[in-house]
């Protein structure tokens, strides 16, 4: 076992200083670990389990690979919850106390994960995969954590390149004192690291001073959440998603009625502004730009999803999950929302109340949405985002299962191979199937057996 300092690409000030602050994986071998000669295709499936309190789904979670061949057989089965004398017997744990926030290699060979919450929130690992519970930590372990805290929001923002962001720093909304409460904007920052996948070095750090302009700000709008970050396909700008709130400057403060402090400015779910993004140079993370679409009012950001890819055009598609019905498009040669493009799952569908709870552009056009509606029960759909008329539902036996639907709004990843998708679908404590949909035959079909146990569900493929 040997300790491997930090490797640093292009590094700037604010990150020297704050990698000094890191911590290192102990690796064996050669200095460079990152290296998986496996030529099979193997298929991550993730799943959580219940924490101490019985939470579900809340505890950890866990990894299996398994290859195309079994992922398609109905008769294989993976039981990745399975326990023996109290200690899980299949899979690998990957590192987290809460639910991980996995991402992967496009090959499927490597997983990359920054821990969720408790003692080691914001610790980036990368581990390689060599088939069912064989998952080795490879590279350098990075803390994040003094940047983004111990709850990052973080994906693979391109390939071979991750970016965590996080909102922070926002002042109190009033000033002054009882009874004479004054509205002040909450502003605050959005802090930005960017990773090399590859490499597993922080290549660079940003920040955001947020700032809305005085009309909206004067409307008590304000920023509480940054998500969901992706790089454009000429890989120049980076698009952080925004979660916004509005103030009710003309509702009641609320106060103690002992002390007369504040407790709080009422919000309002009233709101004219449409979806917000932020947009940045890349590498550089400098010259911010605020991005407003007219066509939805639904914010840009994902629970635990990806919710803006990169289309085969070059375009930018973003879904406005897990609550709206949305697909808007961000113009790769204008880098700003085409106001003319607006898909939408309701229209396409002839469904009411739709809600798209993760989605993943495929290619061409094609991308497969995750989805609830009007009816309970969770619902699959293949989706024509050139042709909206062209879409269609994708009926299975997941449509009656109503306890679906809390499960779909935990749903991280879906899967992709060639022309393949692969969705591990299952309700919380109950058996479900990998379900694999043909995109070119618009055909869906069972494939391999899902068990689960008590608060424990399936969250991805990768």
């Amino acid at each position: 076992m040997k300790k491997n300092l930090f490797r640093t690409v292009l590094l700037s000030t604010t990150a020297f200083a704050f990698l000094m602050l890191g911590s290192c994986s102990n690796d064996e071998g050669s200095e460079d670990n990152n290296s998986n000669n496996d030529t099979t295709r193997w298929l991550t499936l993730t799943g959580s389990f219940p924490d101490e309190n019985g939470t579900a789904g809340n505890g950890g979670t866990r990894a299996y690979a398994i290859s195309e061949e079994n992922a398609a057989d109905p008769n294989y089965v993976v039981d990745l919850f399975k326990m023996e004398n109290e200690k899980y017997v299949n899979g690998f744990a990957l590192k987290s106390s809460r639910t991980a926030r996995v991402q992967a290699s496009a090959d499927g060979k490597f997983i990359y994960n920054i821990q969720y919450g408790g003692t080691d929130g914001g610790v980036f690992n990368k581990y390689s995969v060599s088939g069912e519970g064989k998952y080795e930590e490879v590279g350098f372990e990075l803390n994040t954590s003094t940047i983004l805290g111990s709850n990052p929001r973080w994906v693979k923002a391109a390939e071979g390149i991750g970016v965590g962001v996080s909102f922070g720093e926002a002042l109190v909304p009033y000033t002054g004192t009882a009874p004479n409460f004054q509205y002040q904007h909450p502003k605050g920052q959005i802090k930005i690291v960017t990773l090399d996948l590859n490499n597993t070095a922080i290549t660079n750090t940003g920040n955001i001073a947020v700032d809305l302009g005085t009309e909206l700000e004067g409307l008590g709008y304000h920023v509480w959440r940054a998500d969901v970050p992706v790089l454009n396909q000429a890989k120049n700008k980076l698009y952080i998603g925004l979660g916004v709130r509005r103030h009710d400057l003309n509702g009641t403060v609320t106060t103690n009625t002992t002390t007369g402090a504040i407790t709080g400015w009422k919000t309002t779910t009233v709101r004219d502004l449409g979806t917000l993004t932020y947009a940045v140079d890349f590498p550089s993370l400098k010259n911010p730009k605020l991005l407003i679409s007219q066509n939805s009012k639904i914010d840009n950001l994902g629970y635990r999803t990806m919710t803006q890819h990169v289309g085969t055009d070059g375009h930018l598609y973003q879904a406005t999950a897990t609550s709206g019905p949305d697909i808007l498009r961000i113009d790769k040669n204008t880098n700003e929302y085409d106001q003319n493009y607006h898909f939408n799952l309701n229209t396409a569908l002839g469904v009411s109340s739709a809600a798209i709870k993760a989605w993943k552009y495929v290619k061409n056009g094609l991308a497969v949405v995750l989805y609830t509606h009007s009816v309970d029960g969770g619902y699959v759909a293949l989706v024509d985002l050139n042709t909206p008329a062209n879409s269609v539902k994708l009926a299975t036996e997941i449509e009656a299962d109503v306890d679906l639907e809390s499960t779909l709004g935990q749903f991280q990843n879906i899967g992709v191979i060639g022309d393949n998708v692969y969705l591990p679908l299952t309700p919380s404590g109950k058996n479900g199937n990998i379900y694999i949909i043909d995109t070119k035959t618009k055909q869906i079909k069972k494939g391999a057996q899902l068990k689960t146990a008590t608060g424990s569900y399936y969250l991805g493929a990768y």
